[in-house]
């Protein structure tokens, strides 16, 4: 179990350095291994350990491993009208996403909607930082990405449905309203990050091996019941977003990933969509100032809680972790500094 002595405060930079080398040092060339690196660094700056840092020494294993083609780069299949499927070619699973972003924004500049259908690539790491990326230009974005299996449908105890993460994302002033959200309750990383810390869940994430509810996230890692988002209705949507995926991309299904010796080969889908040629575009700000202000005056439950809406920290945290340091476990700082070396 980890305490506050297992770790360290890493800077920015420096975080951003040593990816950067590693990457360099894994066959990755100068602008994609800084493009890489700074996506994985951003986010652990914005507090998505789980999906930034953490996850970066199974992301250099797996380009080891051969899932991870560094070299590689998506490729256009066919389309039609504002809708295009490519070939991921197993490139690396975030570039491939802001690759498929920006095409998606220039579909939708044309056609005022965009979507990229995309097959054979791999893990995107944060959903949510493409979401980020393409409000913040003044698109709204919907994507999501199908996933081996790791969740029970409903009233199941082996897993059939992935849990398949969806993100919704609205320019809103200068940053964005972002829904980055799996179809678990908790992720399987956030499940990791609780259990290291020896912390019970806020809220029942899944079930033990008794099949009873707990807030125990060892337990639910040891069953792999991990509880859908909504019950039934999370184990529904999750299974809708991985056939959308299947029939756009064209690609592989959830139930055909999970045949394979490790999680690669996904199938996502990336949608655009131009406010700016909306008639009622110039009214849009003053419509959202007032869905948040009226949002804001929720009572909260517990006094002193403030109700936020989806993203509205991720400043905040980014500031804090830029100027104190980003909180890293010393054994991860390990794995990755050996990462570094080979």
């Amino acid at each position: 179990m980890d305490n506050k002595a297992d770790f360290i405060q890493v800077p920015y930079q420096q975080m951003y350095d040593t990816f950067l080398q590693a990457l360099l040092n894994h066959g990755f060339i100068p602008e994609k291994a800084a493009q890489c690196a700074s996506i994985f660094a951003i986010n652990s700056a914005e507090g998505i350990y789980t999906h930034g840092v953490n996850r970066f020494p199974r992301f250099i294993s797996y380009i080891r491993s051969g899932y991870i083609k560094a070299d590689q780069a998506p490729s256009r299949i066919g389309g039609f009208g504002a809708i295009e499927q490519w070939n991921g070619n197993l490139g690396p699973g975030p570039l491939n996403a802001i690759d498929a972003s920006d095409h998606a924004m220039a579909l939708a500049s044309s056609h005022g909607i965009g979507c990229i259908a995309l097959s054979n690539t791999n893990h995107w790491m944060r959903g949510g930082y493409y979401g980020w990326h393409t409000a913040r230009k003044g698109f709204i974005f919907i994507g999501w990405t199908n996933t081996l299996a790791n969740m029970p449908a409903w009233g199941a105890v082996d897993s059939k449905v992935g849990n398949n993460p969806l993100v919704i994302a609205v320019p809103y002033q200068d940053e964005a309203i972002v829904l980055d959200t799996a179809m678990s309750q908790y992720s399987y990383g956030a499940l990791d990050q609780y259990q290291s810390k020896g912390e019970q869940l806020p809220v029942p994430g899944g079930y033990d091996e008794a099949g009873n509810l707990t807030k125990d996230a060892g337990k639910i890692l040891g069953s792999r019941r991990v509880l859908p988002i909504g019950y039934w209705k999370g184990a529904g949507l999750s299974l809708l977003l991985d056939i959308l995926a299947t029939i756009l991309s064209g690609g592989l299904s959830t139930h055909e990933i999970s045949k394979k010796e490790a999680e690669h080969a996904l199938s996502q889908v990336y949608i655009a969509i131009d406010i700016k040629k909306l008639g009622h575009f110039p009214a849009i700000a003053n419509s959202l100032e007032q869905i948040i202000q009226d949002y804001h005056t929720s009572q909260p439950a517990e006094p002193g809680k403030s109700i936020r809406y989806p993203g509205e920290y991720i400043r905040q945290i980014r500031e804090k972790n830029i100027e104190s340091g980003i909180p890293v476990s010393r054994k991860v700082w390990d794995e990755i500094l050996v990462s570094v070396n080979r």
